[in-house]
């Protein structure tokens, strides 16, 4: 039990630090968003693929608000993976706003566990995806991201 447990500290540690970089990175980069999703998705790929997630968003002056996201890409990606999601959210003058399509270049590298970061952007507003994912994959791809106030299997 002592081992295992040895192991899962060291394990979650090594991705909690590299999620504390990713989101100081974006910091850095971006500034200080306006709200957040807190949420989980599920993605795979075989050259075209697709990604579903739910979550909520989160403002300081507008409340919470649930949120739903799919959507296809193209390119050269192989694997699926499960994460954790948190999405930064930058210039966000209404949570209506959110329910749009956003667009996108990601890359995954995912062997067994990992923590990335995409930017997708409309018009002003940006979206700043943080995941901190479990399986394997690998590739880079463009597409989008579709949010929605409802799930839907439909990603266009």
């Amino acid at each position: 039990m002592d081992e295992i447990k040895g192991t899962g500290h060291r394990f979650f540690g090594k991705v909690s630090v590299g999620f504390a970089k990713v989101v100081e990175y974006a910091f850095q980069r971006s500034g200080r968003p306006n709200g957040y999703i807190l949420g989980e998705e599920a993605g795979g790929a075989f050259i075209a693929g697709l990604r579903y997630g739910e979550g909520v968003l989160y403002t300081k002056d507008a409340g919470e608000h649930r949120v739903f996201w799919q959507g296809p890409s193209l390119g050269y990606d192989f694997g699926a993976e499960g994460s954790k999601t948190m999405v930064l959210v930058y210039d966000l003058r209404s949570p209506g706003e959110i329910y749009s399509t956003f667009a996108g270049v990601d890359g995954s590298a995912y062997f067994i566990g990992g923590v990335g970061i995409t930017y997708l952007a409309r018009n002003d507003m940006v979206l700043a995806p943080i995941r901190s994912g479990v399986g394997l994959r690998l590739g880079a791809n463009v597409g989008y991201l579709k949010y929605t106030r409802q799930p839907t299997w439909n990603p266009f």
